[in-house]
């Protein structure tokens, strides 16, 4: 086992952490070039594993993105840098690196409670008589089991049984689910399934905008916020409710992206409406010590939570990313979902496979403990994995940052699957497996050690069923 950061002893002696600052590397580009030994051979597409370090341009803020309803807010808040997600611009830090960046944020959602612009997950609402039975067909897990006013976890698969989309699944009444979308335009895809109109639903995008409020005292700027509206203490996880929040309509849900206690907010009409409920909810948390963030990527990556074209996109089935569960578990716990869906044939198959000791696939998702100075930021490139020997490298890290607690390094990555599996037959990286991992060099001026660990490597608050089902 890779030994821990001596930055671990420091730290718990301090109130914040300090960013260590480095000099940004200098990349020479006429030398990049792509790794081949990574074997991608069951990829149409392989991952792009050019190590070209940071990418010196400024992000164009142009009329082909969507601005959302809160970005104007974010900015108010400090906002200073963003990526794209869902063809939507995504705040992704608040506090500057001098100021100690992304760890500030995380003493933020560890100790009090924050506020997330993630507007991005567009909801897409399928409405109509037959919206139960086309939800049904397009998720592995079954719709039917799903209550009204519940959500769930879910996964959309295509054909291969290849990952599209992992949102959150939310069933607003009878006839209503909202799909809040994680990195895919899935709502094109929905719309291209019932293209010959065998279903008797609308399939639309809806102005209704999420916010997450997530951290320890989540619970009780909420009470401040909805008052008796919701009854908090009987919510269950994946709850939903319907209440006023700043005087307009939302639905609350008992989720996050995280693993700490916290709740989501839904607004409808958010175009209209997002002042009102953004200073609602920062007015109910000045005595919380509220902080708007950037999703706690540091925070989820602890808790085992995967994000979509980062840890898993369209070419990773469920097995090969830790989402074997999906396949094989229901809406409720129910074994073997009956009715048939899209990729049903594809992962059925790769299970009695997976069952025979066969290996349907090149790469399992693994959890690593790994040396090196602390990772305060995020990654510029999926860093690429070597043997305990060393050589060419056979994997790659797809998200690593440092864990204060621990006082290591950890990430999840890809390494050559070897056949194992968990109690309940999913498959599981070799833990106490060891490999070198290639970090830039303001981590590491040599390849580091790290070894295979579980997943996750924190508890969440509300166990997911990942967790629960060993």
């Amino acid at each position: 086992m890779p030994k821990k950061s001596k930055r671990s002893k420091k730290t718990k002696s301090k109130k914040k952490f300090k960013l260590i600052s480095f000099k940004p590397e200098k990349v020479d580009y006429t030398k990049v070039r792509h790794e081949t030994s990574v074997d991608q051979s069951d990829r149409q597409v392989p991952y792009n594993l050019r190590q070209s370090g940071p990418t010196k341009v400024e992000l164009l803020i142009s009329t082909r993105v969507r601005k959302s309803p809160y970005w104007h807010l974010s900015m108010q808040a400090g906002c200073w840098r963003a990526t794209v997600y869902n063809r939507i611009y995504h705040p992704r830090g608040y506090v500057r690196p001098e100021k100690g960046g992304a760890m500030v944020e995380y003493q933020a959602i560890k100790k009090h409670v924050t506020m997330w612009n993630v507007a991005v997950e567009r909801q897409i609402r399928v409405k109509g008589p037959d919206a139960e039975k086309f939800t049904d067909y397009v998720i592995t897990r079954d719709a039917t089991k799903i209550s009204t006013m519940r959500g769930r976890y879910v996964i959309l698969c295509n054909y291969k049984g290849g990952v599209l989309n992992d949102p959150v699944l939310m069933r607003v009444a009878e006839d209503e689910f909202w799909f809040s979308l994680s990195d895919s335009d899935i709502g094109l895809y929905l719309q291209g399934v019932n293209a010959d109109k065998r279903f008797n639903v609308e399939i639309d995008e809806i102005d209704a905008c999420p916010v997450q409020i997530q951290g320890p005292k989540s619970k009780a700027l909420m009470s401040d916020l909805i008052g008796d509206q919701v009854d908090l203490d009987n919510m269950p996880f994946y709850g939903l409710a319907e209440a006023k929040v700043g005087g307009r309509s939302c639905v609350i849900s008992q989720s996050g992206f995280s693993g700490e206690a916290g709740y989501e907010i839904y607004l409808r009409n958010a175009t209209l409406y997002a002042e009102d409920m953004w200073n609602a909810v920062l007015k109910a948390g000045k005595k919380h010590k509220l902080m708007v963030i950037a999703p706690a990527h540091h925070r989820r990556i602890q808790a085992g939570i995967l994000s979509w074209g980062q840890d898993m996109d369209h070419e990773h089935n469920p097995f090969q990313c830790n989402l074997g569960y999906q396949v094989s578990l229901s809406g409720k716990g129910e074994w073997n979902k009956k009715a048939d869906y899209v990729g049903k044939e594809a992962l059925e198959k790769m299970k009695e496979q997976i069952k025979n000791g066969e290996k349907p696939y090149k790469l399992q998702l693994v959890g690593m403990e790994l040396g090196g100075k602390p990772i305060e930021d995020y990654a510029n490139d999926f860093y690429l994995i070597s043997n305990a020997n060393g050589g060419k490298p056979v994997g790659y890290i797809t998200s690593p940052w440092y864990h204060p607690e621990k006082g290591i390094n950890i990430a999840m990555g890809y390494v050559p699957y070897e056949g194992n599996l968990n109690n309940n037959g999913f498959p599981i990286g070799n833990f106490g497996k060891k490999y070198k991992v290639h970090l830039p060099k303001k981590y590491s001026n040599k390849p580091v050690e790290a070894v295979v660990v579980p997943i996750p490597f924190t508890e969440s608050f509300h166990a997911n069923t990942r967790e629960v089902k060993k």
